[in-house]
């Protein structure tokens, strides 16, 4: 059985102002329809023994991440979630051991959330060959055959070819991982051909790839199984005990088990690869205009070209640009140059430094009833945008330092305030004052949606008492 694992808490600074930290790449549509995290998985179809998904996370990410699962009515396997993140290295061992308590001994698939891939009968094709090197003992990486120089990526340089595992084509030793080369070793790499991209890509039996975490770092082995032991169900998800968890060293798989086992092999794969990590990424893979722009959204160009331009909210009218980015969100406007993008990182450390909530998340939350949108903020007051999906249940809560207004517009609510319960319709409305406890509901088939209107002396989102919820939260949302 092949048991693929997907890796979905990374945060993607690069691509700020669309991704952030409660918000990332993994989880936006940002080649088609579908999220990165849902295509990574939707690749899969087909791949003969391959079970539902193991998907770690962080805490915060856990309900969009079930929501996007059920979008594409994939039922995982399980939903695992780190309180911290520890890297690479703890999070397959946790797989591993969470595999491995079924009594079964599956060959683990591990697959960022957030890549892309042009072929899935490519990547399909390479990965049968992975499992069958895998099943006959090797902890197989996938590398990526490069397509010119990239700084923005590790190398693995290649070894002797192995036999054929019968399936697909041969896998390779590994003769050394290097580190991101400036752009004349990156040259030299791709020249020599004997160099592929580190792809983060991996596949291994759950216990051998365990027993060489044992052998190498027995301490992030021993805090995993302490943290799943003392781990508990929580609604759909898995709960890792945040103070075992915490305690791990953090620490990659390459660098903990792959740069020092003697059974790791390569299988080098060219299937249109992309990491997705930049701006310029996007331009590369983006359909293309006349003038080699890439376009989303309302935009209007005259004499633009080699450009990426991306509108989420607001028009964008560009005049004169050549090989620029231009990204529009609700709360903030980014513009590059293409040979620039890699800063974009540094000018998000730099908001943080600012405690920017811009670096956090959007004008738009999601939670597990549905989304709120901020649409006016002032003093002592501001306006948000609800929407519940239909049997969507905010908790019971309170406040003591606002009242709320809402007002309906679109399908029905079921209010609860204090022992009253009422059911508005569209154009009708309820006042809710300080203190008093209450709920919100969608009975309908289709989403509610309402305008909130709160006010007082202090409008944080801290200032809730929340009494019951049926997601199993404490404060947030």
């Amino acid at each position: 059985m092949i048991l693929p694992v997907i890796l979905a808490g990374g945060s993607g600074t690069r691509l700020w102002p669309l991704s952030r930290a409660l918000y990332p790449k993994q989880l936006i549509s940002l080649v088609d329809r579908h999220t990165m995290l849902q295509n990574t998985i939707l690749r899969l179809d087909g791949l003969e023994g391959a079970g539902n998904p193991v998907v770690i996370c962080n805490d915060e990410y856990r309900f969009m991440v079930a929501e996007q699962l059920r979008q594409i009515d994939i039922e995982a396997d399980s939903i695992i979630l780190e309180p911290v993140g520890r890297n690479t290295a703890p999070a397959l061992t946790v797989a591993a051991i969470r595999a491995m308590e079924t009594g079964d001994d599956p060959v683990l698939l591990i697959l960022p959330a957030d890549h892309h891939i042009q072929s899935a009968d490519q990547f399909q094709n390479i990965i049968k060959a992975g499992h069958a090197y895998a099943q006959a003992g090797r902890l197989i990486t996938f590398g990526i055959v490069p397509e010119k120089p990239e700084t923005g990526y590790g190398y693995i340089k290649m070894g002797d070819p192995l036999p054929s595992a019968g399936v697909g084509q041969p896998a390779v030793t590994i003769a050394a991982f290097v580190e991101k080369p400036d752009l004349a070793t990156a040259k030299q790499y791709v020249a020599s051909k004997a160099y592929c991209w580190n792809s983060g890509m991996f596949m291994f039996k759950a216990s051998q790839v365990l027993n060489e975490l044992e052998t190498f770092v027995p301490d992030i082995v021993a805090a995993c199984r302490n943290a799943v032991k003392k781990g508990k169900p929580d609604l759909d998800f898995f709960r890792l005990d945040k103070a075992a968890f915490s305690g791990c060293p953090s620490d990659s798989i390459d660098y903990a088990v792959m740069e020092r086992t003697q059974s790791g092999a390569m299988l080098p794969m060219s299937a249109g690869w992309n990491d997705l990590g930049s701006w310029e990424a996007l331009w590369q893979v983006g359909e293309k205009d006349d003038q080699d722009n890439v376009v989303k959204g309302d935009v209007v160009l005259h004499d633009v070209g080699d450009s990426y331009l991306h509108a989420e909210h607001r028009l964008i009218a560009a005049v004169g640009l050549k090989d620029h980015i231009v990204v529009e969100t609700s709360d903030a406007v980014m513009i590059s140059p293409r040979d620039r993008v890699q800063d974009v990182k540094g000018l998000v450390d730099q908001l943080k430094t600012q405690n920017r909530e811009e670096t956090r998340t959007h004008k738009r939350v999601y939670r597990p009833w549905g989304t709120v949108d901020q649409l006016v903020t002032g003093q002592r007051f501001q306006v948000n945008r609800i929407t519940v999906k239909p049997g969507g249940v905010l908790s019971l809560q309170k406040h003591f330092n606002r009242s709320e207004h809402w007002i309906v517009v679109r399908g029905s609510a079921l209010v609860t305030k204090a022992d009253e319960q009422l059911l508005l319709k569209e154009d009708s409305s309820t006042y809710i004052s300080a203190g008093i406890a209450h709920r919100l509901e969608n009975p309908g088939k289709i989403p509610l949606e309402l305008i909130e209107v709160q006010t007082g002396g202090y409008i944080g989102e801290d200032d809730i008492t929340r009494l019951e919820d049926i997601y199993g939260r404490h404060r947030d949302g």
